[in-house]
């Protein structure tokens, strides 16, 4: 497993070792000592969520402000442009926002910490989405940003507008939301 440092400290890629030959590949798409060891992470996850999204649905962008999530998201199929926003108010990197391509093909995973929110837009027909959480959903805890944000200046690869639930549409901005201290 390889990580690599993103703009934001503590948003992480990762890309599995990858076997393959002919009839296929193996990978491991989580090992906690391995992950122990290279991220230097001890994190434990409680949820494992499976989304289907078709293409220009742009879910996000998302976070819990109790109950915080931290994820390891991952695409196997299709493909996504993934963002993490930094909302975390004593932070360095508040407002800033890191995004990052994941498909099947390229098979990389991306951590996004607790005290982001998060999001992502389908670039192919489909998207099968996998995330693992470090705490439970609590929807009385949700919030959201708006994907569009001026301030945020997220450069989602998207012409026109994307599709969005009802609730993403009518998010906050940042200025305007709840966010971590």
């Amino acid at each position: 497993m390889k990580v690599i440092q993103t703009e934001i400290e503590d948003a992480l890629i990762i890309e599995p070792r990858v076997f393959g030959d002919e009839r296929g590949f193996f990978f491991e798409s989580f090992n906690e000592r391995v992950w122990r060891e290279r991220t230097g992470l001890t994190t434990t996850f409680v949820q494992h969520n499976h989304s289907r999204s078709a293409r220009h649905v742009l879910r996000g962008l998302h976070y819990q402000i109790q109950q915080p999530q931290g994820k390891l998201v991952r695409v196997v199929s299709g493909e996504v442009f993934d963002v993490a926003v930094d909302i975390r108010k004593s932070s360095a990197t508040f407002g800033r926002w890191v995004g990052v391509r994941l498909s099947a093909e390229n098979k990389r995973q991306f951590w996004v910490p607790e005290g982001f929110a998060h999001g992502f837009v389908v670039l192919s027909e489909t998207a099968d989405f996998l995330y693992l959480t470090t705490s439970f959903y609590a929807p009385e805890h949700e919030r959201a940003i708006a994907w569009n944000d001026p301030d945020l200046g997220i450069d989602w690869p998207v012409r026109g507008e994307p599709v969005l639930s009802a609730r993403d549409r009518q998010a906050p901005l940042l200025r305007d939301a709840e966010v971590f201290g």
